[in-house]
């Protein structure tokens, strides 16, 4: 499946040059690679040299073995379906978000549906994390093809996964990297919400695709998230850049991207440090990282993906404006939908931002991170069956 928007797939001669490659090798012919463009401005003084082999490999036990290869002839992205799912995906799905399906549960019980029931449904729903928008919509549906009339369970969920899917369906959207190389990718969200993960895995599938990738180390005061890092590269076969611990994230970034254009890489993956949101200081130091990638290339970053924990509910609301403030995001992830998930802020987050949906994780491993279908969640959600 061809989830990038990356046209062809390359052969081996073209793979990015593997990261113990000594600096003095010659890069790829001149035909082949773009010439970098002119750097018009100097960018902030950063310390210390890139760190390219900076860090022994740690197994990660959490890792999932590496998926199959991809076929040659990849279905279009827009094509995708819950079919196209590793088999059991939506099952976990529908398991990380039983904690929202499972409050309508016993409600709707062959019941009239009278005012009073409507009222509690609606209650039910924005006690989901769905919100009152939503939540209304649902209410005016049922109200209008069933009201005063006897309503099962399964026709509530029925219509709560109709509303959504038509909700959620506008902002499925894959994440495109077919523009101009190098496509610069900034990850961000609050701690812990799964960025480094979600970013190693995404070059895992890039790679396979045929892209040429190279990822950085931007979470620079976190060993551990360096470390993950370099490991999930290692398995994609991704260049891989470091500093030593505490350096400038601004100054990684800046680097990173010349040697994306150096290279003539196809896509520039940059971590960055998890920041709560009400961290005036941090989202200071966000904003520095995009202002030193912008004196390289006035367009990059080219996306900016906020990483989203599904278990966090309606806080994903501000955390999403705030990032929004002080990033410019372009594209959503939601990940940890594997547990007691509150899915239906997701629902909340797209219709107040209109941000595109590009994937949803539902676990470590590799095939746990997949484009989003809406109708897929929608169920899910709802407690249906695919």
């Amino acid at each position: 499946m061809n989830w990038f928007g990356f046209g062809r797939k390359k052969s081996k001669s073209e793979a990015p040059a593997p990261e113990e490659a000594a600096p003095e090798q010659p890069a790829a012919p001149a035909e082949e690679a773009p010439a970098p463009a002119p750097v018009e401005d100097t960018p902030e003084p950063v310390a210390g040299p890139v760190q390219g082999d900076a860090l022994t490999p740690v197994p990660d036990p959490a890792m999932a073995p590496p998926a199959p290869e991809v076929p040659a002839t990849p279905a279009p992205v827009q094509q995708a379906s819950a079919s196209a799912k590793p088999e059991g995906f939506f099952k976990r799905l529908a398991s990380g978000l039983s904690k929202s399906s499972a409050q309508l549960s016993g409600v709707f019980t062959r019941r009239k549906l009278d005012s009073e029931a409507l009222d509690e449904l609606e209650e039910l729903l924005i006690a989901a994390d769905l919100g009152a928008a939503t939540a209304a919509k649902v209410i005016d549906r049922l109200a209008k093809d069933r009201f005063d009339k006897d309503v099962t369970d399964t026709e509530i969920r029925q219509a709560l996964a109709d509303v959504i899917t038509e909700t959620l369906e506008p902002f499925q959207a894959p994440l495109d990297i077919s523009g101009p190389a190098p496509q610069v990718l900034l990850f961000v969200g609050v701690n812990g919400s799964g960025k480094t993960t979600t970013l190693g895995k995404l070059a895992v599938k890039m790679t396979r695709e045929g892209a040429s990738v190279i990822t950085a180390a931007g979470d620079t005061f976190r060993a551990a998230a360096v470390e993950q890092l370099e490991v999930w590269s290692k398995r994609a076969g991704a260049q891989f850049l470091s500093r030593p611990h505490g350096a400038d994230a601004a100054g990684l970034a800046y680097d990173a991207v010349q040697e994306g254009r150096r290279t003539g890489a196809d896509a520039v993956l940059i971590d960055t440090a998890g920041r709560l949101q009400n961290k005036a200081e941090l989202m200071e130091e966000l904003r520095k990282i995009l202002r030193v990638i912008a004196k390289i290339d006035e367009a990059a970053p080219h996306h900016v993906v906020l990483v989203l924990d599904g278990t966090v509910g309606s806080n994903a609301i501000s955390q999403a404006e705030a990032f929004m403030e002080a990033a410019k995001v372009t594209g959503i992830v939601m990940t940890k939908l594997d547990g007691t998930a509150k899915g239906g802020a997701l629902v909340q987050v797209a219709e107040k931002f209109g941000l595109p949906i590009h994937f949803i994780g539902v676990g470590e491993g590799e095939d746990d991170l997949q484009p989003f279908i809406a109708r897929d969640f929608a169920r899910a959600l709802a407690g249906l069956d695919a």
